[in-house]
């Protein structure tokens, strides 16, 4: 892998929202990993064989989408689309993270069937890379009859994720705990459906069946797309410690009140942000980015807040070596700015103003995958490749 000079970086968000802006014009990649980050004449960088002048711009970690109905290769047969994935990574996803293959037609239900399902799509991601994007695919749906073996098989097969807890014939949280549990013994991050029913064959999930459950993650507690009361979201905010994922494709006024509660009760870094897509709302490319919009324009979140609940947070929640600018970490990096006509200034000042950032180069690995994004508008300043 080639070395890169990220220069003359106006903002860099860290991803990091304890700290979500680090001091510094300059980042330098080597062997696909972020090695040094900084001020450029403190760098002691020579001979790098790329270097991008970033032109005064943001730099930020690539974003996440945490709730991705991928099936199998970049198709989606719920809206019969191809390259849903790709046209995401155009708008700044460098990593998807699957709430379940569910879309399959014909999906297996039985517990052969869906263990099998999960090891396929978990290796099948693992070798495919859809515009350059990161999938971490395989994401088993909780059936009737799976055993702890069926989970310590799947853990070591590339498994890492339980999808929503909810989709499957698994719904009273008397039958799903156990297996919840069984899945966090083998290291895997657990996923529950909250919300009104989504699709045929879900059902609707109340916080005190999130509560019994116990998974890492409430997923769309703003929706997906049918919203709890808001009186059950105060319950998940102010009496559990689960992940709170908020996402495009679900309610928005409960969304911002959500934000909100979470502002009020010092819970910024459970916040992770996803699409819930595709679904049949759509396919939404700049899904993510809209909802950091949404949150910084419309509730006590800050811009750089927002776009840390959009790299960092789900990181961590995932157990992902990325998703920060941090020394050793992937190196899955997207320059942006204000877009043409933005009253904002900058990457911030926009996104604090309701408008969609510009997405003028992506990186993953160290790697430009995105030279000039397709789905955004375009930048106030380019980046210049030298």
């Amino acid at each position: 892998m080639s070395s890169v000079l990220l220069k003359n970086i106006g903002t860099i968000v860290s991803g990091d929202i304890s700290a979500p802006i680090l001091a510094g014009n300059a980042i330098f990649v080597a062997e696909g990993k972020i090695q040094k980050i900084g001020n450029e004449s403190e760098l002691n960088v020579s001979g790098p064989d790329l270097t991008i002048d970033c032109v005064g711009t943001t730099v930020t970690p690539g974003l996440f989408d945490s709730h991705c109905h991928v099936v199998l290769g970049d198709y989606t047969p719920r809206q019969k689309q191809i390259g849903f994935l790709e046209s995401e990574v155009h708008g700044g996803v460098t990593t998807f993270i699957s709430a379940g293959e569910v879309h399959l037609a014909g999906r297996p239900k039985d517990p052969a069937g869906t263990k099998a399902l999960a090891i396929v799509a978990a290796k099948s991601f693992a070798n495919f890379r859809p515009g350059g994007g990161k999938v971490v695919g395989g994401s088993v749906i909780l059936e009737k009859g799976l055993t702890k073996a069926d989970f310590e098989e799947m853990a070591r097969e590339g498994v890492r994720t339980v999808g929503e807890v909810g989709l499957g014939s698994i719904k009273d949280p008397k039958e799903a705990a156990p297996m919840v549990q069984w899945a966090k013994e083998c290291g895997m991050t657990v996923m529950m459906h909250t919300g009104g029913t989504s699709i045929p064959g879900s059902s609707t999930v109340t916080a005190e069946m999130v509560v019994q459950t116990a998974p890492d993650i409430a997923s769309h507690i703003n929706g997906g797309p049918t919203a709890v009361a808001l009186d059950e979201v105060k319950r998940l905010v102010s009496e559990t410690d689960f992940a709170l994922e908020m996402v495009h494709c679900g309610n928005p006024k409960i969304m911002v009140e959500a934000a909100n509660l979470c502002v009020e009760h010092n819970a910024l870094e459970r916040i992770i942000i996803g699409n819930d897509a595709p679904s049949g709302t759509g396919v939404i490319p700049l899904g993510v980015l809209r909802v950091t919009a949404h949150l910084a324009s419309l509730s006590a979140i800050k811009p750089e807040e927002a776009l840390c609940m959009a790299t960092g947070n789900t990181a961590r929640v995932h157990k992902l070596p990325r998703g920060r600018i941090a020394e050793g970490l992937e190196a899955d990096l997207v320059i942006m700015d204000a877009p043409m006509g933005s009253v904002g200034e900058d990457t911030l000042a926009a996104i604090e103003a309701g408008d969609v950032p510009a997405v003028s180069m992506v990186l993953v690995d160290g790697e430009i995958v995105v030279a000039k994004s397709r789905n955004t508008p375009p930048p106030v300043r380019k980046p210049v490749v030298l």
